[in-house]
């Protein structure tokens, strides 16, 4: 950042609540949140590196999903619980830009890595006798890798042309985090092509991983139809609904915050639409994709047991 034309050295962030008593509420359903977001996800990584019968590339997906998840919250819930804790709402500048840059990278790798989970259940469930044969290790790493390029390499530029802008006030942000639609909105230039690139990116990003996961599901959804125990179906559907659910969810969520018309944010109801689909969304994962899996589940009680 040119700290030539930066007059502020630190942004304002509103928060969640403007009541110290609202505060404390949100601080313990966060704090709980955030305990349950770690406590599944580092059990899924545990549970899936120590159990030999875990070792597939289903489980290798989940296991750096759950990393994933672990990371992108990190990036602004511990500081929202401090800021809800002590009722300090101020971000420095180069802490706000670190946080947007790593919220937005991190966020559009969970949408991939969404995508490529579907793609895997996909084969794995509609082309059962070639899936060892088409998901094979050196392909799984490949993926994996592949998100986390794509997705630092599409977030990056508008990120960084953002990081660039002069900053001269004001510099309080509606929010609880640093969001790219608020910072473009307090910088003292024009910042036009900054938001028309970051509008082309999210939506090619956004409708492109969600037709992957919305057709792989689909032809999912044909194959269950096709099994002939009605338990088997009933078994099937389950777990498909509750992915559903959360991809629903999570995108519908995304897409309105992201890629409505009006982009400018500002307004109660983003803060809102942001909690679902980076706390709530984030909270159930480990629980819908892997916690509930009839392995992992077996794998979860034998290691208890071990140490009991």
């Amino acid at each position: 950042v040119s700290m030539n034309h930066t007059t502020i050295v630190e942004f304002v962030l509103l928060g969640l609540a403007n009541s110290r008593h609202l505060e404390i509420t949100l601080f313990l359903f966060l704090g709980i949140a955030y305990f349950l977001i770690l406590l599944g996800n580092i059990s899924v990584i545990t549970i899936t590196l120590t159990n030999n019968s875990l070792q597939t590339p289903m489980y290798y997906f989940l296991r750096n999903f759950a990393l994933l998840e672990i990371t992108f919250t990190s990036t602004f819930l511990p500081s929202t619980l401090h800021s809800l804790l002590t009722e300090r709402k101020t971000i420095s500048l180069p802490g706000c830009f670190l946080q947007m840059l790593l919220f937005y990278c991190l966020g559009t790798c969970t949408l991939f890595h969404m995508a490529v989970m579907s793609l895997d259940r996909y084969v794995a469930i509609c082309h059962p006798l070639h899936y060892t044969a088409i998901m094979s290790s050196r392909l799984c790493l490949q993926l994996i890798l592949s998100c986390w390029a794509l997705s630092f390499l599409s977030m990056f530029p508008p990120t960084i042309m953002t990081v660039q802008l002069p900053f001269c006030g004001p510099n309080v942000m509606n929010h609880f985090y640093c969001d790219a639609s608020l910072l473009l909105q307090l910088s003292c230039t024009d910042t036009g092509f900054v938001e028309e690139l970051m509008f082309i990116t999210l939506i090619i990003i956004l409708p492109g991983t969600l037709i992957v996961t919305a057709v792989s599901y689909g032809c999912i959804i044909v194959t269950i139809l096709h099994i002939p125990s009605s338990a088997g179906r009933r078994k099937a559907f389950s777990t498909c609904s509750a992915h559903l659910i959360v991809v629903t969810v999570f995108y519908s969520t995304c897409i309105y915050r992201y890629i409505r018309p009006e982009q400018r944010g500002g307004q109660d109801s983003d803060k809102i639409l942001s909690l679902f689909f980076s706390v709530l969304t984030q909270t159930l994962n480990p629980y819908i994709y892997s916690l509930r899996n009839r392995q992992v589940k077996q794998a979860l009680k034998e290691r208890i047991m071990k140490f009991s």
